[in-house]
């Protein structure tokens, strides 16, 4: 069912027609709820995440900037927005064309559909408008309490760790809650949604349940989960390190699924408009809006193009496309159906850095490390993987941490900043094992201050968990 009570008649009408086309092609999504915006208004709601009830924050000002200047310059331009919600939510702009809002309209029920029915975000709560009030009410309430500048310093201390989660651990606790589900006699399911949580565990098989998220073991790649734990926090410090975690946690599936989620969007709206959808008129405008969303620059990865284009390939190759859109995120994705054939096809290389100032070139075009290097990037999140490994003795309590090196070196400035912001918080020092190059370093943040040493053995020699 869709619903725009802010659409005109003939948009809303044009809603229906998508949504009806959507369900005859197969998909199926919650409702739909459309609103209509004016474009300013859009980039405030896209600079919070899509919630424009969440807790105040200078960040979210700052990307409303961004947005509104990139607007401004007409160096970029938000067609929609859709929340992943039940209710699906989806902004409207107002001044799109009515060719414009019907490629939006069919690209939304692509999202929707994608996201009641990918494994990635099964794990994620369905109506987190409601959380996100709650956590703005706790905040607001601790401003008052403790003042504004307190309690923003602190928020931009959570926020600046929220890349040290594990990006896989929604989906591990999942899995393992279905795993005893099943062990205790739970039915099998029989929705869209439960069976491609079957699918998922067919391409990733089960594992033992995981231990109780509320006491976290080492090795741990959520550090930020452990230190809201663990360290020596006031009630409500903890408490916002918990609402940073929590809202992090939600928007984890889209930083892992940007490719695939947003190729099968773009897939959709060109099969449905192409469909039936178009007048003949709009068909010279639909291609010039079409093309411009998914042109990619030299030497730059556009993930609605190389989305589109995957599940193109994947068509042509006979493969199960709505298999892949419900267990795949963007690397199994890429793993599964890129090959050789696509690569030449889509002209893909590695680029490197030039030597004495020539800038980036050509490094490869061979389509094994074109691919390894596509994965590298994506792995992850495209976040550094750093896990915690242990807290070490002699009554000091420190932190010591372990980079994964694969093959990018870490950035020792940053790395340095976050080590400091960590030991404000535990109040203990806290050590970074990484290498630079071939060297092995141990960065270690002690009263304020970072200290780089040679370490003693490279990390791959300290113990891991897997995953």
């Amino acid at each position: 069912m869709v619903s725009g009570p802010s659409l005109t008649p003939r948009l809303l009408r044009e809603a229906q027609r998508a949504e009806a086309a959507a369900s005859d092609a197969g998909l199926s999504f919650f409702e739909v709820v459309f609103e209509m915006l004016d474009a300013a208004d859009v980039n405030a709601v896209a600079a919070y995440g899509g919630f424009p009830t969440r807790y105040p924050s200078w960040r979210f000002g700052m990307e409303y900037e961004r947005l509104a200047k990139g607007h401004q310059w007409g160096l970029s331009k938000i067609y929609e927005l859709v929340v992943n919600h039940d209710p699906t939510i989806a902004y409207l702009v107002r001044s799109n064309s009515l060719m414009e809002q019907k490629l939006v309209m069919a690209h939304v029920f692509g999202h929707a559909d994608f996201f009641r029915n990918n494994a990635w975000f099964a794990p994620t709560e369905r109506s987190m408008l409601e959380r996100f009030e709650e956590h703005a009410r706790r905040i607001q309430e601790y401003v008052g309490r403790y003042g504004q500048d307190r309690v923003e310093r602190f928020i931009d201390v959570a926020l600046s760790l929220e890349p040290l989660m594990d990006p896989h651990g929604p989906q591990r606790r999942f899995r393992a809650a279905e795993s005893r589900a099943r062990r205790g006699g739970a039915p099998p399911g029989t929705t869209q949604v439960e069976r491609s949580r079957a699918s998922l565990r067919l391409v990733m098989g089960d594992e033992p349940p995981a231990p109780d998220p509320g006491q976290r073991q080492l090795p741990t790649f959520d550090l930020l989960g452990f230190v809201a734990e663990h360290a020596h926090l006031e009630d409500w410090e903890r408490d916002v390190l918990g609402i940073v975690a929590a809202e992090a946690e939600y928007f984890i599936p889209q930083r892992l699924t940007k490719i695939i989620n947003e190729g099968w969007a773009s897939f959709w709206h060109s099969r449905l408009l192409t469909g039936g959808l178009l007048e003949p008129s709009e068909l010279i405008e639909f291609a010039d809006c079409h093309s411009s969303a998914t042109q990619a620059a030299p030497g730059q990865l556009n993930p609605y193009k190389l989305g589109i284009e995957l599940f193109r390939h994947a068509e042509r190759q006979g493969l199960d496309l709505f298999r892949l859109r419900a267990v795949h995120n963007d690397v199994s994705f890429v793993d599964e159906v890129i090959d050789e054939a696509f690569i030449e096809r889509s002209a893909l290389f590695v680029s490197e850095q030039g030597r004495g100032g020539e800038g980036a070139r050509i490094g490869s075009r061979d389509h094994h490390r074109v691919k390894q290097e596509l994965l590298r990037s994506l792995a992850w999140a495209g976040q550094p993987r750093i896990e915690l490994v242990e807290v070490a003795g002699g009554g000091r309590r420190d932190l010591v941490l372990q980079h994964h090196h694969d093959g990018r070196d870490l950035k020792l400035d940053e790395a340095a900043a976050v080590l400091k912001t960590i030991e404000g918080l535990w109040r203990a020092p806290v050590q970074l094992l990484t290498s630079e190059g071939d060297q092995a370093r141990r960065l270690t943040a002690n009263g304020g201050e970072v200290e780089v040493r040679e370490a003693e053995a490279p990390p791959s020699a300290l113990p891991s968990r897997a995953g």
